[in-house]
């Protein structure tokens, strides 16, 4: 589920109570005897708080299944950011008297400032890319790489709490227990990973060898008023004369006019049907590779073929349950790794969300249908953008955040391949990343 910004805004409100509880203590002179170091503590507090509440968020979302507390994660993150700008802000202003030089040297003396300074310093560029724009940006490796910094914010964090106190060092151990179960979850979750991969990586996979020559066309399929397939097969034998990964594609060269034009098609046939491969191709008017094969190619003609390539793969071996996310044509490598589950009696859960303009433009739809009838762990949603009949009863309009949740439950820790328009594709991830 989507949260929707009234929820969100009530979460940070209340995340923000305590540093108002606490301006109003203080302008009412109710801070006690020594109101900078209560204030300064207790800012302190609330910043570890809010560091381990940020970190408890993955673990929680993956043990519970609610994968929309995956949104407040960054939230809680800039509230532990804004809290250690208060607390080191107000240990400058009141505790130095605003003097830098003497913060300095201040620091210089005492090795738990320096060790809590680093960690304040650790977080700006984390509160700096806590945006969607930023994660676009960077990319989701990067930025990812990049937010795992949080763990050694929190540590740095712990360890300066535990430096500052002198004699009852309880509160801070109790910080660090809370740090060590988090961390050790991430740990052992890095090693089930690890070992899953390792299992998988020794049952053996299709070969993908690279080949080049020319496979000739045996048939050609009108399969939307401006989608066709080509059915291209070997030459010398019942067989395709190499072996490819469901998702993969071919580069082709096509004679154009007498020049070579190349271009890559992915492969919509699985690897279980060695005696021919599709290429499901959209006619484009700027596109010179796609004129050419919708306006001259005929059946008997010979192609140029290289391949197979292309990592964008996926065999049942990579995760236990997979969903597909398909935009027009964008459905054809999403549809050679289907077929291939399919074919393979696959017993993992399956959810594919297609969205088209029309009903006379969804590709595949009748093999769609038969498929969904005939696989219980197979879950298709349509949506269509621009179907302007009565008669169509199901879901219209882009996909959004809102459908990707009610479709497929537990989204955020299910294995998702996206594949359309580059605008969908940007849109698709960043309603991704607001689902966890």
């Amino acid at each position: 589920m989507k949260v929707d910004r009234f929820t969100k805004a009530v979460v940070l409100l209340n995340c923000c109570v305590p540093a108002l509880l606490l301006g109003w203590d203080a302008w009412h002179n109710q801070l006690g005897a020594n109101p900078v170091n209560f204030a300064i503590h207790t800012t302190g507090i609330l910043t570890l708080i809010f560091l381990l509440l940020t970190l408890a968020v993955t673990p929680a979302r993956r043990l519970t299944g609610l994968g929309w507390l995956g949104q407040f994660r960054r939230m809680l993150g800039l509230c532990a950011f804004f809290h250690s700008l208060l607390h080191f802000f107000l240990f400058f202003e009141y505790d130095r008297a605003g003097n830098i030089a003497d913060t300095l040297s201040e620091m210089g003396k005492r090795t738990y400032l320096l060790v809590g300074s680093l960690g304040v310093m650790l977080m700006v560029p984390l509160a700096a890319t806590s945006t969607n724009a930023m994660i676009r940006r960077l990319g989701s490796a990067r930025w990812q790489a990049l937010h795992r910094l949080v763990y050694l914010v929190a540590v740095a964090g712990v360890v300066h709490f535990y430096m500052l106190v002198k004699a009852d060092t309880r509160k801070p151990l109790a910080f660090a227990a809370v740090l060590a179960a988090l961390l050790g979850y991430r740990g052992v979750a890095y090693l089930v990973r690890r070992r899953g991969r390792s299992d998988r990586a020794e049952t053996p996979t299709l070969a993908a060898k690279p080949w080049s020559g020319s496979l000739a066309v045996s048939q050609i399929i009108q399969e939307t008023p401006d989608v066709r397939t080509f059915r291209l097969v070997s030459t010398t034998g019942r067989k395709l004369p190499f072996e490819y990964l469901p998702g993969q594609y071919l580069n082709l060269t096509l004679r154009v006019e007498g020049k070579p034009v190349r271009r890559s098609y992915t492969i919509a046939t699985p690897p279980t049907r060695m005696g021919h491969c599709d290429l499901t191709v959209k006619r484009l008017d700027d596109g010179q590779g796609s004129r050419f094969l919708h306006d001259s190619l005929r059946v008997g003609d010979m192609l140029e073929v290289r391949g197979p390539a292309g990592r964008f793969t996926f065999t049942g071996q990579e995760a236990d349950s997979l969903v597909l996310i398909a935009g027009g044509v964008g459905i054809t490598p999403l549809m050679a790794q289907l077929r291939y589950l399919v074919d393979t009696g696959w017993k993992g859960e399956i959810y594919l969300v297609n969205s088209a303009k029309s009903l006379q433009d969804i590709v595949y739809r009748q093999e769609l249908e038969t498929l969904r009838r005939g696989c219980p762990n197979l879950h298709v949603t349509i949506t269509l953008t621009r179907e302007p009949s009565p008669d169509w009863t199901g879901r219209r309009g882009r996909i959004t955040t809102e459908m990707l949740a009610e479709t497929v439950p537990n989204i955020a820790n299910r294995r998702v391949h996206v594949c359309g328009p580059e605008a969908m594709n940007t849109e698709v991830l960043r309603m991704l990343h607001a689902l966890g």
